[in-house]
């Protein structure tokens, strides 16, 4: 069984989950149950980032000790994506034991191989990126990220010599093209290279909320080396070798554009420096703008995923993220936006199939279901559906693939506009064109799976299939002709109820 793993990025848990968070959590779901559709080996990781000044700062705030403080915040991720169906394998905090021993021991490794040393910093920093900045980075002498002021910090602090190791990372990369989506983001990397890399402080010494430093533990670990580490330390890594072994390196780490030199540059350096095999690939996902801002908890410009799912539910706010922005590009979230689509995708297309589909088998073929046609003109339309999904699925596309499987609904819905079977008498020819509506709507279950698990089942359940429909396996099981005749076919309450704004 082939193996997939992927992470999201793991989230600072300063304030609550809010859309952006969603955004990447729901791109990474409905890739592991895609590729669990495809029968492979999944595993799926997200989890929560606990430490560094903005934690510390925060608690501080609300009068709790920093671990009071994540242990009341980090809860609310968890029980966020379990609201959003989001079917992670392993949800990790940095606070855990198994990760404190992770980080400590790639720490050891990057020191013994001679790549981490002290030296003094003076740099300008942002508390909210825990990340410094150049003078010519800076947006009127503000965090190009944050928009807010950054301060100048001084401390004598232990660096990773990042400066060592351009000629391995631009060597690396020229022998795993394609490893950065999109394409763009690859040339972003490499140009920053080659640009000449900066020797990075992995240490705060004025800092007490973080893991100690292992031959100095008077000094703290910087967050962006702590949190990275939880891509290895959840697998593994500092606990259990044979699991490592077994499940690094990871198929596919989701990251937002913003967190890229983190994750392209200093991340498969520390890995090279301790002896580990860099990740196989990088999905670069875009900002979820709201008013052409990034959403942010520092600006508080946030919109709260669970409030826009009590109005539009579990699988319409999922489809709307998923089908509604390139992932790879920014998006601009706005109400009326998620209105419109949920209306014309899901209520006026995919609902009202499921409903005519249902109410015409109901009338005029006694409520059970007929065999499709092998010849039917839907098999070649569903049949590219199925291949320009998998492609799209499989090149980290979610909303191309949701476009080829609505193509075969907008196909199915002008088949039966074309021969009107409410008009019809009871007739082979009937049976014939409802077998072929139920056989494509099978077929729509399956590949809703991804975006839309709890209607994919609905769905599935409604035109007289049993079991669980996410338990069929790609690509058999969306060849054509094998809705089987015979079930009862069922209408119920509506799929989607339209909205208004």
């Amino acid at each position: 069984m082939p193996r997939f793993s992927l992470t999201t990025p793991i989230y600072y848990v300063n304030a609550r989950p809010h859309l952006g968070h969603a955004y990447t959590t729901i791109v990474g779901d409905a890739f592991a149950r895609w590729h669990r559709l495809n029968g492979d080996d999944v595993h799926f990781l997200t989890g929560t980032d606990e430490h560094g000044l903005k934690i510390q700062q925060a608690a501080d705030a609300a009068g709790v000790s920093p671990q009071a403080f994540t242990d009341s915040i980090a809860p609310l991720f968890a029980d966020a994506w379990t609201r959003l169906d989001i079917s992670y394998d392993d949800f990790i905090r940095t606070t855990e034991e198994r990760h404190k021993r992770g980080v400590a021991r790639l720490l050891q490794a990057c020191y013994e191989a001679g790549d981490i040393e002290l030296d003094t910093y003076s740099g300008l920093y942002c508390v909210a990126c825990e990340a410094y900045f150049t003078e010519e980075e800076l947006e009127g002498g503000n965090c190009p990220v944050h928009k807010r002021p950054v301060e100048r910090v001084e401390e004598e602090n232990w660096f990773f010599r990042l400066s060592r190791f351009a000629d391995r990372l631009l060597d690396w990369y020229a022998k795993h093209p394609g490893c950065i989506t999109p394409s763009y983001r690859m040339n972003e990397v490499t140009s920053f290279i080659k640009q000449g890399l900066r020797d990075f402080s992995i240490s705060r010494k004025s800092l007490a909320w973080g893991i100690p430093i292992p031959w100095d533990p008077e000094q703290v670990t910087y967050v962006w080396f702590d949190a990275l580490a939880n891509y290895i330390t959840a697998v593994g890594y500092g606990n259990d070798d044979g699991a490592f072994v077994r499940n690094w390196p990871v198929s596919v780490h989701l990251i937002g554009k913003d967190i890229i030199r983190f994750h392209c540059i200093y991340w498969p350096a520390m890995l090279m420096s301790a002896g580990i095999e860099p990740p196989q690939h990088w999905a670069v996902g875009g900002w979820l703008l709201v008013g052409g801002e990034k959403m942010s908890k520092t600006t508080g410009n946030v919109v709260d995923p669970l409030d826009l799912i009590d109005d539009f539910g579990v699988d319409g706010f999922r489809y709307y993220v998923l089908s509604d922005t390139q992932y790879g590009n920014d998006g601009d979230f706005t109400y009326e936006g998620l209105v419109s689509r949920y209306n014309s995708d899901l209520a006026n297309n995919l609902g009202n199939l499921a409903a005519r589909v249902a109410t015409v088998v109901q009338k005029k073929c006694n409520g059970v279901g007929t065999a499709p046609r092998a010849d039917s003109p839907l098999s070649d339309i569903a049949r590219q559906a199925v291949a320009d999904s998998t492609a799209a699925w499989n090149s980290f596309q979610p909303a191309k693939a949701l476009e080829a499987t609505w193509s075969l609904i907008h196909a199915t819905n002008a088949f039966l506009e074309n021969h009107e079977p409410w008009k019809a008498e009871p007739s082979a020819e009937l049976n014939g064109i409802m077998g072929d509506a139920l056989e494509a709507l099978r077929i729509v279950a399956i590949l809703c799976v991804p975006a839309m698990p709890r209607t994919a089942q609905i769905l599935w359940q409604r035109i007289g299939l049993d079991g669980d429909v996410s338990a069929h396996r790609l690509p058999n099981s969306v060849s054509w002709g094998q809705y089987p005749a015979g079930h009862g076919v069922e209408k119920g309450n509506p799929l989607f109820p339209r909205k208004s704004l």
